[in-house]
């Protein structure tokens, strides 16, 4: 069932599904769009301040993006992005699980457009080892109840 803005409350919490990030897909990304060589190779990644194959911040942003479409709070009209701050906590590894925990920590009303208010989360992507890899405030647009 979608959710408008005003089935939202402060504080309101979600969990995602999980994803596994493997080196395949860390090179297949990295290839594409961020081809640094501790992103596209195992021995560059040793060399390098990660001491091993990490994934692009952008991987991680984007399989974020994926797990919340998938299974974060199911927004009336789609997620509707207005802008994000993002902290990339630690490096993102082969073999580590991943999944979003997030909180709505803002809800403001249009003043100008009755129909629709902005939400603003925090969403926290931890591994499985329960540390927070990345960090990301959001905010959305979301219609107002019909």
């Amino acid at each position: 069932m979608p959710l408008y803005f005003d089935d939202l409350t402060l504080g309101q919490r979600f969990t995602t599904g999980s994803v596994t990030m493997s080196a395949e897909a860390i090179r297949a990304f990295a290839t594409q769009f961020d081809p640094q060589p501790f992103h596209l190779d195992e021995q560059a990644g040793r060399e390098s301040l990660f001491g091993g194959l990490v994934a692009s911040g952008w991987h991680t942003a984007a399989l974020t993006m994926r797990m919340l479409v998938d299974g974060g709070l199911p927004l009336a009209g789609g997620t509707i992005g207005l802008g994000v701050q993002i902290e990339w906590r630690m490096p993102v590894r082969p073999g580590d699980v991943l999944h979003v925990e997030g909180e709505v920590i803002e809800l403001i009303p249009s003043r100008t457009r009755p129909s629709r208010g902005r939400l603003v989360t925090r969403n926290a992507t931890l591994n499985d080892r329960g540390n927070v890899v990345q960090l990301a405030v959001t905010r959305m647009l979301v219609p107002r109840r019909p």
